[in-house]
């Protein structure tokens, strides 16, 4: 039956979209693998691998009332996440020309320009992003444009730091705007409760700057359990460069992530649920990225990445690329 969810999916939007031809604006499936080395001291594995099979579907309903879709192939529910291999499933709605309303299943709104990327994009995660059990989840949110490009926003959603719809939420809010025309932000503010309905504060700020070829990330991620010895023990740095020359793009991130070991409640368990007690590390890597088409449908990658705890090195190489069914834009 799993393997048939995708075919019954496609086979309900299709004669939709037909039938309606305003509904559908875009619909298109995009895909990645590779084949990955891995060096574990001198010890070489190596393997093939695709790691995403997504069918993105965008539309309207009205002029002011749209939706989204996005829906991994390659993941299957669970008893506990019937909507885990869903990441977007929800209706935005516009009733004035300023204000956004979102209901549905969303991005959890966490400051970043890593856990903001989409996901097929990002070849190796923080160990921070990594450990949240997910970065969507049902909930409400709010976007209000105070001037041009610059968004203040709020949100109400399912935690993540606790899979499906469990009893515990996150509660969000947040500035998506500029400082300089090169200098663009998502910073957020957090009150992010775990499955024990203990609460820990994040604090969020993404930063992206261009100049000229060169695009510059640097994200600032604090978090503070209530009851933390220290403030500023519990943190990730993570900056990201490419540089894009044609249709070539030369890459690099570094990253830096540390949680004390003090960091626990009057029973001795972790504040923070999603970085282990005591983690300190380095990581980082480079790689090449070459788009063939000038549609930008069809990446080559070619990528180096390691992690100071485990001393693995990983090479990759791959491709991801893109098909439209629909697209109307």
């Amino acid at each position: 039956m799993k393997k048939l969810l995708p075919i019954l999916l496609i086979a309900l939007i299709l004669p939709f979209s037909l039938r309606a031809q305003s509904a559908v604006d875009s619909l298109y499936v995009d895909t990645r693998a590779a084949y990955n080395g891995e060096i574990i001291g001198q010890n070489y594995s190596s393997r093939f691998f695709a790691d995403h099979l997504n069918l993105h579907v965008y539309g309207k309903l009205t002029d002011s009332l749209r939706f989204r879709v996005r829906h991994r192939l390659n993941v299957a529910p669970t008893a506990v996440d019937p909507l885990k291999a869903t990441d977007w499933l929800c209706l935005i709605w516009k009733p004035a020309p300023k204000l956004t309303l979102t209901l549905g299943k969303q991005a959890i709104f966490i400051g970043g320009y890593e856990y903001d990327s989409v996901p097929i994009d990002v070849y190796f995660w923080s160990r921070f992003c990594n450990g949240l059990p997910q970065g969507f989840s049902t909930g409400i949110s709010v976007d209000y444009e105070l001037l041009p490009g610059q968004i203040a926003s709020a949100q109400i959603a399912n935690t993540p730091l606790d899979f499906g719809f469990s009893e515990s939420f996150a509660y969000s809010i947040g500035w998506k705007g500029h400082i300089l025309p090169e200098w663009s932000t998502i910073w957020t503010a957090n009150l992010v409760e775990d499955p024990a309905h203990r609460f820990i504060r994040y604090l969020a700020l993404g930063n992206h700057v261009v100049l000229g070829d060169l695009a510059l990330d640097l994200d600032l991620i604090d978090r503070a359990g209530f009851g933390q010895k220290n403030l500023l023990s519990d943190y990730s740095i993570i900056g990201k460069a490419i540089w894009s020359v044609g249709r070539w793009n030369i890459c690099g991130k570094l990253g830096y992530e540390f949680n004390s070991a003090d960091n626990v409640d009057a029973d001795g368990n972790a504040l923070d649920v999603a970085m282990p007690l005591g983690y300190s590390a380095f990581y980082g890597g480079t790689g090449l990225e070459y788009f063939p088409l000038a549609d930008n449908k069809l990446r080559l990658h070619a990528i180096w990445f390691r992690e100071s705890t485990t001393h693995n090195d990983n090479f990759q190489v791959g491709v991801t690329w893109r098909f439209d069914i629909i697209n109307r834009k």
